[in-house]
């Protein structure tokens, strides 16, 4: 069940990806003079790429291929102000973003679908989050779906401001 909800945010941002330009995907977006101070691609990706290295750890399953650099949590972490990286030298470059975001979720998917269920049902860790989500499962299902597509509804409004089709 929460493997189909990351099935699909991965799909959605496979789409929402096509046609950024390299040059836009760290900038704020803009309307004319306007700027617009929402999370844009960059910051999206790289902070839910964050995201899956704790769902692997609370599996029990080696997160150390997708753990999050340091770079990456001091720019990406939940703590992190999106800014406008227009000029290139705030964030790293593009496919560097994209392929940790994109690999990360699919290894992460990968091992919610060959956990054993019971596993989902133990209590949450995360005591901060508990009060939220008692469960594995109700945090992880919140991490691959909610969470996930807040952003993907980010982005796709970015897409837009910036002139872009739907995906």
């Amino acid at each position: 069940m929460i493997a189909a909800s990351a099935h699909r945010g991965i799909a959605y941002a496979e789409r929402l990806i096509v046609g950024i330009e390299s040059n836009d995907f760290a900038s704020f977006a803009r309307v004319g003079d306007r700027v617009i101070e929402s999370n844009h691609p960059a910051f999206i990706c790289g902070h839910l790429s964050i995201y899956p290295a704790n769902i692997l750890q609370n599996l029990d399953v080696d997160a150390g291929q997708i753990a999050p650099t340091d770079e990456f949590s001091r720019l990406f972490s939940h703590e992190a102000k999106c800014v406008d990286g227009r000029n290139g030298d705030v964030y790293p470059a593009m496919d560097k973003i994209t392929d940790a975001f994109f690999a990360a979720y699919k290894v992460a998917t990968a091992a919610i679908e060959s956990t054993d269920d019971e596993v989902f049902l133990r209590e949450n860790p995360n005591e901060r989050m508990r009060t939220m989500f008692p469960t594995i499962g109700a945090m992880h299902a919140f991490y691959v779906g909610g969470h996930f597509m807040m952003h993907m509804g980010q982005w796709s409004a970015w897409r837009r401001v910036m002139g872009m089709p739907a995906a």
